[in-house]
């Protein structure tokens, strides 16, 4: 790590591993990484960038800071511990469909993963079974154009490719099409990578502007302020959020985050062109040492 790196609050410091299962799949090389202080926790890693931990003997215990921050979203959407029907974005190790299976019990959740043989490496390894997920191998985009309209509760990306989010999942036209899939009262959650004066948050949340009545950032301070790369998590809805309570929880977590509403939202997204299909970047890469990427 370069000495102007700082340590990741939202990816656990390194130890030495139980063990390591390594695999190629077919977007790269996969890693899990046995967590020593947990027997049946797992950490899995693409090409050296951290994706996921899942514990498979608790599911409510969440390692990533921004996992825990989706977490409160999905605590707070519709009525508490009802089931909820939920459209995931990105499959990693499927952390946060797990952790709705069992504080939402009778869900009804797919998790979308471009990459089949990472689903099936997770599937094997990590098994879910009798939790109510599946998995559809697809391109988010392209599932979610497929889905029934006003069908979901819940829709979360979390989409990278490597350490980046692909372009075309970051554009006014595919947020658009996320809030024609949500049902009303439907929350849209995303989990943004950025760092500096987080020019491409600001583009993502103006997006999310354009497309929704009352939207939402979460992120620490620090991130906020440009002291460091980071995950915001942008939340949206065409209803009110409960922002109050997303503060409370988010200022009980160990590492504090910061809650801006509608108004700070919106300010925060400022003068920010919003992205469309043409000319749509990917979202900026991560240092060197963050999210567990090594240097070229």
């Amino acid at each position: 790590m370069p000495d102007d790196a700082v340590p990741d609050p939202d990816v656990p410091a390194p130890r030495d591993a139980r063990a390591v299962i390594r695999a190629e799949v077919d977007h790269g090389h996969a890693e899990l990484v046995g967590d020593p202080d947990r027997p049946h926790g797992w950490t899995l890693l693409i090409d050296g960038t951290a994706q996921s931990h899942v514990d498979l003997d608790d599911p409510l215990h969440l390692e990533f800071e921004y996992i825990r921050r989706l977490a409160h979203v999905v605590d707070l959407v519709g009525v508490p511990s009802r089931p909820l029907r939920a459209l995931h974005l990105g499959g990693g190790a499927w952390t946060l469909a797990r952790y709705v299976a069992a504080t939402r019990p009778g869900s009804a959740q797919r998790v979308v993963e471009i990459d089949g043989a990472l689903a099936d490496l997770v599937r094997s390894r990590l098994p879910a079974d009798g939790s109510g997920i599946t998995v559809t191998v697809s391109d988010a985009r392209a599932a979610l154009i497929g889905a029934a309209p006003a069908a979901v509760d819940l829709l979360v990306l979390d989409v990278f490719a490597g350490a980046r989010t692909p372009a075309h999942l970051t554009t006014a036209e595919f947020v658009a099409t996320a809030a024609r899939a949500l049902a009303p009262g439907g929350v849209y959650a995303a989990n943004v990578a950025d760092g500096g004066v987080l020019p491409f948050a600001r583009t993502q949340v103006a997006a999310a502007a354009a497309a929704f009545a009352d939207i939402a950032v979460i992120a620490a301070p620090d991130v906020l302020g440009g002291r460091r790369f980071g995950n915001l998590v942008l939340v949206a809805s065409d209803d009110e959020l409960p922002v109050d309570a997303l503060t409370r929880r988010a200022a009980g977590d160990p590492f504090r985050a910061r809650v801006l509403d509608d108004a700070e939202s919106r300010e925060f997204a400022g003068r920010a062109q919003v992205p469309h299909d043409r000319g749509a970047t990917p979202s900026p890469m991560p240092p060197p040492g963050f999210f567990g990427r090594a240097a070229d």
